[in-house]
């Protein structure tokens, strides 16, 4: 098990999103994540949007990792967006992202926030699971590739 393994729920995967701005995705975002969370969409909303205009959360591979404190918010919650079309999001090397993993976590987050999104980061440097991930055909297997990665020891 890793550490984003918890945080991912079949309910919070969607395929072949369509989404014409970072706005369209966040809000997809937060249709996903209000029903178990306890949040409504908007605190989703809100919460990706202000880390976003510190800085893109792009990391380059076409991946994404938009991430927020929630005030209220338990325990982090995660969900995995693949996008219809690719979409602009500043990342450094400057490819446009279609695999996205939204992370929220409680406002008061210790450095476990830290060790997911490293963990995240560490994920998505995987390249088979990149292929892996844009080709799977439905939740429960993007579900089931989430949860079943380990680091490679040479990572490390």
């Amino acid at each position: 098990m890793n550490l984003i393994s918890p945080l991912l729920i079949a309910s919070h995967v969607a395929l072949e999103v369509p989404a014409r701005d970072k706005k369209a995705l966040f809000e997809h975002a937060g249709m996903l994540l209000e029903k178990e969370s306890g949040l409504t969409r908007q605190q989703v909303i809100d919460s990706l949007m202000m880390r976003e205009r510190m800085g893109s959360t792009g990391l380059g591979q076409g991946i994404a990792i938009p991430h927020g404190r929630v005030k209220g918010l338990r325990e982090a919650i995660g969900a995995f967006i693949r996008l219809a079309s690719p979409l602009a999001f500043d990342a450094p090397d400057e490819r446009p992202v279609s695999l996205v993993f939204v992370l929220l976590v409680p406002e008061r987050a210790t450095d476990l926030h830290l060790q997911i999104l490293s963990n995240l980061a560490e994920m998505f440097s995987d390249r088979d699971l990149r292929a892996q991930l844009a080709s799977a055909t439905d939740a429960l297997a993007v579900q089931s590739l989430i949860s079943s990665w380990q680091a490679h020891p040479t990572k490390r």
